[in-house]
Order: C-alpha cells, then sequence, then structure tokens
C-alpha cells in the first residue's frame, strides 16, 4: 500500500466582508424617518461625542465639523470609501453569506439553532387561528371532519372569511361533500359567530340566527336586500316585502349592528403612525423630490470631547477611547448622509418615470421593475428593495408607500405598457358597476378588457380578482 502523504494546497479566493460601517449602513437604509429619528436619539445616548446641532452654531469651535470629520476620517486606518455601494454588492454579499461551506458555516448555523429564541420570553395575544385551534380540540367529531375544520382555519383570511372553495377542501376527491359540510357547520358554530363564512351575505345571516332567530324580516333582508341595504335604499325594501317602513327600518337598524369581520377582534394590529419620508413637489413645471426632514436630529461632533484629542488634555487611555467614539460617530453620520443620497435618487428615477401618475391619479401608474430603478440608479436591487421599504411619499394623489410605485406590466416585465395594479383596478370597477342580479363571469370580463385592447385570458382575470378577494360569480350573484 503506498503511504499517503499529507499535501499542502494554496488557494486564492476574493470575498466580500461585511464591515461593521457596511452592516449599519445597510441597517440604516432599511429605516423610515420615524425610525431613524429614533435609532438616532439612542445613538445619541450611548455616543458622548454626538450632540444635536442647535440652530445657532457656538463660536468656541476652532474649525467646523465638516474640517474635522475630514480629518478624522484620513485617521482610521481603514481605506476611505467615496460611495460604499460601487465597492460593495449587498445582494451578493448575503447570497454568498447563506451559502457558506465548510465545517465553520455549520458550526455558525448549530451555534444559532442552539440559542433560545427570544420571543420564548415574550407573550403574545392568540390570534383568530389559535382561538379557533383550542375550540375545535374541545369539539367531538370524526377525524376526517377534524382534519377538514383545520383545512378551513388555515383558509380563513383576516376578517374571517373563508378563502378556499369546496373543491380545494375536497383535496381531489379525499374527502366526500358531507364531510365538508359538517366541518363547515362545526367552525361556523365557533365564536367569533360569523367565522367561516364564504360572503358578508352568509357572515350576516349566522349572527342573525344565533343571535336573533325570531327576526326573520331581517334575514329576509339580508338574504334578498342586502345591497339595498348598502345603499340605504329603506323605500324600495318595504315596497318589496310589502311591509311598513318603521318595521323595515327596525330591522335593518338590527342588520346593522351586526360585526361584518368577525376575525378583526382577533386579529386586531395596533396602529401604526405613518409619516412621509420625501414629498413630491412640481416647481417650475418639473417634479421634485424633497426629503422630509422635520424634527430630525442634525448631528455635529462634540467640541468638549475633540479637546480631549490634544496630546497633553488627556492620557492616552481616554484619548483612544475618544477616538474611537469620534470614528463611530463620523461613519455614523457618513451613512446617515449615504441613506439621503440613494432615497433621493432612487426617488428621482421614480418621479422621472410616473409624473402622469402624479399628475392624473392610480389609473396612469406605469409599470416599474425594482431591476429598472437599480440599473439607473447604479446600485444593486437589494438597495432599492431597503431604500423604499416603509417609506411614504406626500403626493398630490396622497401619502403613498413608495413600495406602491412598482408594479409589472400586464404582459410580463418585458412587454406592455399598463400596470398591472392599473389592470387589476379596471377589473374591480367593472365588478363594482356590475348588474347584481347578473353579475360578470370572468371570461366576460376578459372580452370586456379585449374590446378595450387588453389581451388577458380567462384564468388570469380570476387570478386578479381572488387576489383582489373578490368573490366570484356565484357567489355575487343577488337573488331577485
Amino acid at each position: 500500500m503506498a503511504w499517503q502523504g499529507l499535501k499542502l494546497n494554496l488557494k486564492v479566493a476574493q470575498k466580500q466582508i461585511l464591515t461593521p460601517g457596511l452592516v449599519q449602513m445597510v441597517i440604516v437604509l432599511a429605516l423610515n424617518r420615524l425610525e431613524l429619528r429614533e435609532m438616532i436619539n439612542q445613538e445619541m445616548i450611548a455616543n458622548p461625542v454626538l450632540e444635536e446641532l442647535s440652530e445657532e452654531p457656538t463660536t468656541s469651535d476652532n474649525y467646523s465639523d465638516e474640517t474635522f470629520l475630514k480629518a478624522e476620517t484620513e485617521k482610521v486606518p481603514e481605506k476611505p470609501e467615496a460611495n460604499p455601494f460601487d465597492e460593495f454588492d449587498v445582494g451578493t454579499f448575503f447570497n454568498q453569506y447563506l451559502d457558506t461551506g465548510g465545517d465553520g458555516g455549520q458550526s455558525q448555523e448549530r451555534e444559532i439553532s442552539e440559542r433560545p429564541s427570544f420571543e420564548k420570553f415574550l407573550s403574545s395575544p392568540a390570534g383568530l387561528t389559535d382561538h379557533l385551534t383550542w375550540q375545535l380540540s374541545m369539539t367531538i367529531c370524526s377525524d376526517s371532519v377534524r382534519e377538514i375544520a383545520e383545512n378551513i382555519i388555515g383558509n380563513l383570511d383576516e376578517n374571517g372569511y373563508l378563502t378556499a372553495s369546496n373543491e380545494e377542501l375536497a383535496q381531489e376527491g379525499k374527502y366526500s361533500q358531507d364531510d365538508i359540510e359538517d366541518a363547515l357547520a362545526v367552525v361556523q358554530d365557533f365564536d367569533p359567530i360569523g367565522v367561516g363564512a364564504r360572503d358578508l351575505r352568509e357572515c350576516l345571516l349566522l349572527q342573525l340566527k344565533a343571535f336573533d332567530p325570531q327576526n326573520t324580516l331581517a334575514q329576509q333582508i339580508v338574504s334578498d336586500h342586502l345591497k339595498q341595504v348598502q345603499s340605504n335604499q329603506i323605500k324600495e325594501i318595504a315596497r318589496a316585502l310589502n311591509r311598513p317602513m318603521d318595521v323595515v327600518k327596525h330591522a335593518i337598524d338590527a342588520i346593522k349592528k351586526l360585526d361584518p369581520r368577525p376575525g378583526l377582534r382577533y386579529n386586531k394590529t395596533e396602529p401604526r403612525l405613518v409619516e412621509p419620508d420625501v414629498y413630491f413637489r412640481k416647481v417650475d413645471d418639473l417634479w421634485q423630490v424633497f426629503l422630509n426632514e422635520d424634527d430630525m436630529p442634525q448631528l455635529r461632533l462634540s467640541p468638549t470631547y475633540r479637546r480631549l484629542l490634544t496630546r497633553d488634555a488627556a492620557d492616552k487611555e481616554v484619548r483612544n477611547y475618544v477616538k474611537e467614539r469620534f470614528t463611530a460617530a463620523i461613519q455614523l453620520m457618513k451613512n446617515i448622509e449615504q441613506r439621503k443620497h440613494t432615497i433621493l435618487r432612487v426617488c428621482q428615477s421614480i418621479i422621472a418615470r410616473q409624473p402622469e401618475f402624479l399628475d392624473k391619479g392610480p389609473d396612469e401608474l406605469k409599470p416599474m421593475m425594482i431591476k429598472e430603478v437599480a440599473e439607473e440608479v447604479g446600485v444593486h436591487p437589494s438597495t432599492v428593495s431597503r431604500a423604499v421599504a416603509n417609506k411614504y411619499a406626500h403626493t398630490p394623489q396622497g401619502v403613498i408607500e413608495l413600495r406602491s410605485f412598482f408594479s409589472e406590466a400586464v404582459n410580463g416585465p418585458e412587454g406592455g405598457g399598463m400596470s398591472l395594479l392599473t389592470l387589476k383596478r379596471m377589473v374591480k370597477k367593472m365588478i363594482d358597476e356590475e348588474d347584481a342580479a347578473k353579475p360578470l363571469t370572468d371570461d366576460q370580463i376578459a372580452k370586456k378588457l379585449e374590446e378595450a385592447g387588453i389581451q388577458v385570458t380567462r384564468r388570469t382575470v380570476a387570478k386578479y380578482r381572488e387576489d383582489m378577494r373578490i368573490p366570484s360569480t356565484h357567489q355575487r350573484r343577488v337573488k331577485s
């Protein structure tokens, strides 16, 4: 047997390292103005070198923050970066990071998995799914009914409405229609009453039958005249039912006390304050972007701590600490400026592509992809995603999330001049204006769009309708 000797191999590989400064740059870019303001306030508490710039500059400073910033940056041993995005591809870095090979990556993964989740130390309110699952566990039923009921609970939207069809619940014949109806009856009997309904009419009827079973007039009104209730056509309802106006009004008052969204009481989210990060304004007939910096702390470097950097002002240990704090402060200020620069460039690209939307409204929204803006700005698409994430623009059309400006074209990213969001609005408008007794089918909507010069299939229309949570033709039909 030949002796297998040890071999020494050299391998040269090029890797991108995410420095602490770049980590912070990525974090800062993703923050909206409220979050950034909170971060700046926290940093001023943690770093004594950082101060908020007063409106009137002090005269005791020997030179400006800008001069000091430049001088201190030159002292930092790391190579200065004119534009970190030019040298660092954030998206590629994370792809490489998640694909780490070798034992080092595995040990790091193992270390992270062994740490207890911080969420385990926090109490979380029970949501609708938990509330219904607990009730199901207390219910006596067959195994097949229980499995279907679990599937029904998993297909409820935040309002408590069932979004899956009977065919989907049957799972290609695995369950019978009788079992599906039994499981649906089980779930619809749970608290909150009205949950598991397939539309508003069914939701209200479930509540009436549970809370006011003797009020057959209210049940009849919901069954046959719900649209007229929504438009407050009391006279027409009274005439159709041949009942006195005051009796009908009393029944409608009972209907209006019902909850059209029973699931929301268990799916409540805390209200979120929204402040625009940017303003889109027209100046000399041209759209321009302005950052909203109201109440945003403007940072400067403390002149008191500057003096501690002089050779005779403090001992070496103090000077090293102060220098470290100055380096961190400078990095933060650079990253905040980089954030402003990136957001402005991205927004300038947006308004250059969407002037008709800003002038005329949502129907004029043009297709626009993140990749296109990224190429124009000269950054990675993930940078654009962070620049628009959870950020809002004040426009003539209202305060709009920056992310909503992006939409693919109807015929795919490469073709078509209509935004997908605009097409969905057209579909919704057709359905809103349809005859309730003869609602439009998906095929009829597709033909109407074709007449308008938009080529889409019936299946595509059905998908858009489902995305907007609009019921099917059968579910929308109002019986005369």
